[in-house]
């Protein structure tokens, strides 16, 4: 039987917060990792600003606060991204199959969004001392009324209720054999195993930068973070984040 990872863990459950980034940002890390899960969060945020829609009570909204291992260096930071993305779409595999991820870090079921994260790093030179994970996973929710173009939930897909504590321990889980897996030096599997899962990770599909709309396929994804797609003329183009929007009928998904 396999082994699962031991580390010490401490929780901190919230009926109400503003964020749970700006909550567990204040903390000491006194164990190996801090987790902070709120039933509703008045200021929940997503990449660069965006807003998270959440019923209270009724998904997953949490941070998760550490210190990544000694070889993740600044330079490197986006493996951590790629670790807890294949975390969450692994644990979700559990439950119903089609789950991938939307670089850079969105998961997505077929073309609808289930979950976003938003990471902080705190910065000491060349070496990351703590790394604050925020987390929206849409687990319960039966009715979204933001003007977002495609969310959906784990019931929306299943049509069933689950447990949150239970998906969120799996996430963790699986999370800590990642990182053991970047502490080990074995950083390949992982920027493999992410491209694999990749939201339109093969064939050309549309997309939009500040010259309009191109189409084009996913060539790669750079160690740094920055995708590279490659147009119908043969042509390669980098893109940082929100520099490039994924279309679906002409309509721009969430990031």
């Amino acid at each position: 039987m396999k082994e699962e990872p031991r580390f010490e863990l401490e929780l901190i459950k919230l009926k109400e917060t503003d964020s749970t980034n700006n909550y567990v940002k204040h903390l000491p890390l006194k164990k190996e990792m801090i987790i902070v899960t709120a039933d509703f969060q008045t200021a929940g945020r997503g990449q660069q600003g965006n807003s998270w829609e959440s019923e209270q009570g009724a998904n997953l909204t949490l941070s998760i606060l550490f210190s990544p291992p000694e070889n993740v260096l600044a330079s490197n930071q986006f493996i951590l991204s790629q670790a807890i993305s294949l975390a969450i779409q692994k644990t979700l595999e559990e439950y119903i199959h089609g789950f991938c991820i939307k670089w850079p870090n969105d998961i997505y079921w077929n073309h609808k969004k289930i979950g976003g994260i938003l990471i902080e790093n705190e910065l000491k030179g060349k070496h990351i001392e703590r790394c604050i994970m925020g987390i929206g996973l849409n687990i319960n929710q039966e009715l979204f009324k933001s003007h977002a173009p495609n969310p959906t939930s784990l019931f929306l897909i299943t049509g069933k209720k689950y447990n949150r504590d239970d998906i969120l321990m799996k996430i963790i889980l699986n999370f800590k054999s990642y990182l053991k897996l970047i502490e080990d030096g074995k950083t390949k599997n992982i920027i493999q195993s992410y491209h694999k899962v990749l939201y339109r990770n093969d064939g050309l599909y549309a997309y939009k930068d500040s010259n309009g709309i191109f189409y084009a396929s996913i060539e790669h994804v750079e160690p740094q973070g920055p995708i590279c797609l490659k147009d119908e003329n043969g042509n390669l183009r980098y893109y940082n984040f929100k520099e490039v929007k994924f279309l679906l009928d002409n309509l721009e998904l969430s990031n």
